[in-house]
């Protein structure tokens, strides 16, 4: 370890279960050194096994609605009192799809689910990103992350509306940044991550094809959770300050691929 974030104080939403990448994210900030508060909806909380993650990195949970803006200035008073002071970092690591769930196909949406899905995986972004704004709640030179995929810029046609909340979620991170950028020196970037095996990856039709695919077609391999993990803790770390405004490909290299000689091979 680097002791990376030695001293630093942090929220990480979206944390379910050991196969989260918010879930592995904060285990590898509390082995940099990193204090921080863990949050997630109540029902979410309820499925997975936050109170384990709790316990062993010394974080206290603080249930939120990440679309109640009630809900997140409560989350962020009570993780300064917590943690004692302003807040360094900030994971967001939270989407959702009804229409996925439902398997309701893009073409014929229910968009109640589709409001509900964009409030939940962008707006919810936001929000949050507001509520840390007004309240001068994050430290200069403080990170805030958002994970996306690359649905926001190709077409995956099973990845449904939750490209179209992707796209969203990318574009607040570009247009709060600057704001939180050129007022409080904050960094807002995304991480566009391979295609990776959490529980919400596997809801997507046709997920485990995909992901054999992306590895074929990247010339590193998909990236782990863990291995996202690792990257997200450089972006948390004084050593990206000038880092910001930025959707930051995390794949082995699918993103700038356009064909490779393994996948050639299945057609000739």
């Amino acid at each position: 370890m680097y002791n990376l974030l030695k001293g630093k104080k942090g929220i990480i939403f979206g944390a379910l279960n050991q196969k989260s990448i918010a879930w592995k994210t904060a285990e590898r900030a509390h082995e940099e050194g990193a204090e921080f508060v863990l949050t997630n909806a109540p029902a979410s909380i309820r499925m997975g096994n936050l109170d384990d993650l709790a316990k062993k990195t010394g974080s206290q949970i603080i249930p939120a609605d990440a679309t109640s803006v009630e809900d997140l200035e409560n989350l962020v008073e009570k993780s300064m009192e917590i943690l004692g002071g302003k807040i360094d970092f900030v994971l967001h690591s939270i989407g959702m799809s009804v229409n996925v769930r439902k398997k309701n196909p893009y073409t014929d949406p229910n968009y109640d689910y589709t409001k509900k899905g964009w409030d939940v995986s962008a707006v919810s972004f936001h929000k949050l990103l507001n509520v840390l704004y007004h309240k001068n709640a994050m430290k200069e030179w403080g990170s805030i992350v958002a994970l996306t995929y690359m649905a926001a810029q190709r077409v995956f046609p099973d990845y449904n509306d939750m490209a179209d909340n992707k796209a969203y979620l990318e574009s607040i991170a570009r247009s709060f940044g600057y704001f939180f950028g050129r007022d409080h020196k904050v960094r807002v970037n995304t991480i566009s991550q391979s295609p990776t095996a959490t529980t919400a990856g596997n809801g997507v039709k046709g997920f485990d094809g995909f992901i054999n695919y992306s590895e074929k077609m990247s010339p590193l391999g998909n990236a782990s959770a863990l291995e996202c993990a690792d990257y997200t803790i450089t972006l948390f770390s004084d050593l990206t300050k000038k880092v910001t405004l930025q959707n930051l490909f995390h794949d082995g290299g699918f993103s700038n691929m356009g064909v490779s000689t393994a996948v050639m091979e299945k057609f000739e």
